[in-house]
């Protein structure tokens, strides 16, 4: 409850269809709002809250129920100061055999997750938004669950906001509790996944012209208890700080194609890093660049970076590489997509010998290479060739078939966590997993939906030969959200 009250008394310094009346862009930004670094916005809903601009919704006229009114709640007659209210109920149930691959019981998760928003708009300069969760799990062979997956009350978010326009640049400053997603999502997301997602605290500083950005943070992870909201703190022991830019890549040289440029430079430090059983101060650095948008039916999600820095006394050297593509094969946004991607992170060095090599993604997206959270991108390349398509207006189905290997047989296999999979530094064979994958996504209404997934993962020779197993995952969950 102490960061709550700081933070009010701080100065600033896969979606769904909703009616086409729910606007999405914000005016006090030229740069187009899809790529100023805070996430997709589709057919009005964004992962992170507080991205959605519904002020359409202010005029009566435009809403379609009952709930569309609580969007716009006017506090002055005029409506320049109005609170956008949002929620989401999700009741989810995960089933894993052979958890952490190992050839055990099963294990069954049944989630729920609660959250309740509300964005206070100031006039056109100012806002404050605050976001609280609940996550509730039981189930079968859960150990110890994380306070990601078991919390009675979190402050999930809270933060206040400045904005405004100098000289025909759009700036704005952000400070508190929040959820960061500038950057390629293998590197930083939210972590849907999770019950009470992922969030860091501090201050987010931007400007933005009609075609560049530039976006400076200063942030730090939030430490979740898993009781009230007075144990959910803020991490001592890490920090994340940077520059992102962003560019539009002209259209004259690429026809009408909507591609972006976004270099970065960031810095992540850690007093508790770990490797190899060995725990110390880490100091990462990441100079890299995210090339990525829509050229016709042609999508395309590039990234290369390079890392650098010190853990205790081993000097890091470190390289990742995504390429993800797929094209369209037909009009309209329901068409089939065909396309593949290839992923390489570099390993070796996690158990102290000569240069640290291991990639490390500071937060990113933990179920891109398994859902069941059996792979993470350090020591790893992968192949996958993927394909998307709709039976139906309302669903959504998609597939894919990955190879998996080592990029070093010297070093472990790690998982999602960042931790390795004991022994499996001892043994060779480079080919770790075939996965494969299949998510349905059904929205039964605008607001209410279903997801389902399976995953099928083989164990190859560089985790077979340290004795773990097979797995099969299955997961669903129906999620209702305004």
């Amino acid at each position: 409850m102490q960061f709550l009250l700081r933070a009010l008394g701080a100065t600033p310094a896969l979606a769904l269809a909703i009616p086409a009346a729910a606007q999405t862009i914000d005016k006090g930004a030229a740069y187009p709002a899809a790529a100023a670094g805070d996430g997709a916005t589709n057919g009005g809903y964004n992962l992170s809250r507080w991205a959605e601009d519904w002020r359409a919704m202010c005029d009566p006229a435009k809403r379609d129920d009952p709930i569309d009114a609580l969007k716009c709640v006017k506090l002055t007659p005029g409506g320049d100061v109005y609170v956008t209210l949002s929620g989401e109920a999700r009741l989810r149930v995960n089933h894993t055999t052979n958890p952490n691959l190992r050839e055990v019981r099963a294990q069954r998760q049944d989630i729920v997750r609660l959250f309740g928003g509300a964005d206070l708009h100031i006039g056109e300069h100012l806002r404050v938004y605050g976001e609280i969760a609940h996550g509730g799990i039981t189930g079968v062979e859960l150990g110890a669950p994380a306070a990601t997956l078991r919390n009675r009350i979190a402050v999930q978010q809270l933060f206040a906001e400045a904005k405004g326009e100098v000289g025909g640049i759009a700036i704005g400053a952000r400070y508190g509790r929040q959820e960061f997603v500038d950057g390629p999502n293998l590197l930083v997301s939210q972590r849907d996944n999770n019950t009470i997602r992922y969030t860091l605290n501090g201050l987010r500083l931007w400007a933005r012209s009609n075609t560049m950005r530039v976006d400076l943070f200063d942030l730090k992870p939030t430490q979740y208890g898993d009781l009230g909201a007075d144990d959910d703190v803020i991490d001592p022991a890490r920090r994340f700080s940077g520059v992102t830019l962003g560019f539009v890549v002209p259209k004259a040289l690429t026809g009408n194609a909507k591609l972006y440029f976004d270099p970065f430079f960031w810095r992540r430090r850690n007093k508790v890093g770990t490797w190899g059983g060995r725990i110390g101060p880490a100091t990462r650095y990441y100079l890299g660049t995210h090339f990525w948008g829509e050229a016709g039916p042609i999508s395309l999600d590039w990234s290369v970076n390079h890392q650098w820095g010190h853990f205790l006394d081993q000097r890091i050297d470190a390289w990742h590489a995504f390429f993800a593509q797929n094209v369209r094969l037909g009009s309209g946004k329901t068409a089939p997509r065909i396309g593949f991607h290839t992923d390489y992170a570099s390993g070796g060095g996690g158990y102290g010998d000569g240069k640290l090599r291991n990639a490390y993604a500071p937060f990113g997206n933990n179920i891109y290479y398994s859902y069941g959270l059996f792979l993470t991108p350090s020591n790893l390349v992968a192949v996958a060739p993927t394909f998307a398509f709709s039976p139906t207006p309302k669903l959504r189905l998609s597939t894919e078939y990955q190879r998996a290997w080592r990029a070093n047989v010297h070093d472990a296999v790690y998982r999602a966590s960042g931790q390795p999979f004991p022994g499996t530094q001892n043994v060779r064979g480079a080919h770790t997993a075939d996965v494969a994958r299949l998510q349905a996504v059904w929205a039964i209404t605008p607001r209410l939906s279903f997801t389902g997934r399976y995953e099928h993962l083989m164990a190859g020779p560089g985790l077979r030969n340290a004795g773990y197993s097979n797995s099969d995952f299955v997961a669903g969950w129906l999620s209702f959200r305004f």
